[in-house]
């Protein structure tokens, strides 16, 4: 059985004082409760700052990025060592936003994935298409050659740390166009075959596989409830305490509150 996981990608939002009162409201909002994996990515700037305030807590740190290389002339980047030096435990790699506005290739994110899981990160690799792709009913050809180039030379001994966030690019921030559970109950179906063709059948039933395209507290229920949707990669909505537990609520099958993120 794969532990339902939530992640919460703060991206380029927070100030210092905001980031601490966050997480320290999810934190006390969460309690002991250790039925779903929940990781909070806040901007690098509040890495110290989040994971001082998660001491003790059952939430785990992650960042958002990281350059693939131990140090160098590298100027404005963040070496994985930096991250675990931090106290990151998971590093979110291949988000679209990186894919598609800062022009990130597979094969650099495989360099990155393959540096993380080196020195023994936990890797959250995001894929999937856009709305031009899916159209032209490339949604599942697009998937392999993410798979398939951002992992290659990952090997077996690493893949427990890994795991995958689908995310429907053509849904992220639209309201109009959120994937229905099926489609994305579909889509993981997907990676999970193809993962299987990578690495073999046994991995692929171990990979936990979560969804990110705009989660909100009131879909989230009948998302975390379809087979192979194993989590959620939370951005807006883990911007605010409130919503944000009521998705980790959701994922462990706990009652709902209905509180919709603001903003």
């Amino acid at each position: 059985m794969r532990q339902k996981f939530v992640v919460g990608n703060w991206k380029m939002h927070t100030t210092a004082a905001v980031a601490g009162r966050l997480t320290q409201a999810i934190a006390d909002g969460l309690g002991s409760d250790t039925r779903v994996r929940v990781v909070l990515c806040p901007p690098f700037p509040y890495l110290a700052l989040v994971g001082e305030r998660l001491k003790g807590s059952r939430v785990a740190l992650g960042a958002q990025n990281l350059y693939p290389a131990a140090d160098g002339p590298f100027t404005g980047e963040v070496s994985p060592t930096m991250l675990l030096d931090l106290g990151c435990q998971y590093v979110i790699l291949g988000h679209s936003e990186r894919r598609h506005t800062l022009g990130e290739t597979d094969a650099f994110i495989d360099q990155k994935v393959r540096a993380a899981l080196a020195v023994g990160l936990d890797v959250i690799l995001c894929v999937g298409e856009t709305r031009d792709q899916r159209n032209a009913n490339q949604t599942e050809a697009v998937l392999d050659r993410q798979l398939g180039q951002g992992l290659a030379g990952v090997t077996a001994g690493t893949l427990a740390r890994l795991s995958i966030a689908y995310e429907p690019v053509w849904a992220i921030g639209n309201l109009s166009h959120h994937a229905t559970p099926q489609q994305a109950q579909d889509a993981h179906a997907g990676i999970r075959r193809r993962f299987g063709l990578l690495f073999g059948e046994p991995a692929a039933q171990a990979l936990v596989i979560s969804y990110g395209g705009s989660v909100e507290p009131e879909d989230a229920a009948a998302l975390l409830s379809r087979p192979g949707v194993d989590g959620a990669l939370v951005g807006g909505a883990s911007l605010h305490a409130d919503p944000f537990l009521a998705i980790v609520r959701a994922a462990s099958g706990g009652p709902q509150t209905g509180v919709k993120a603001a903003g």
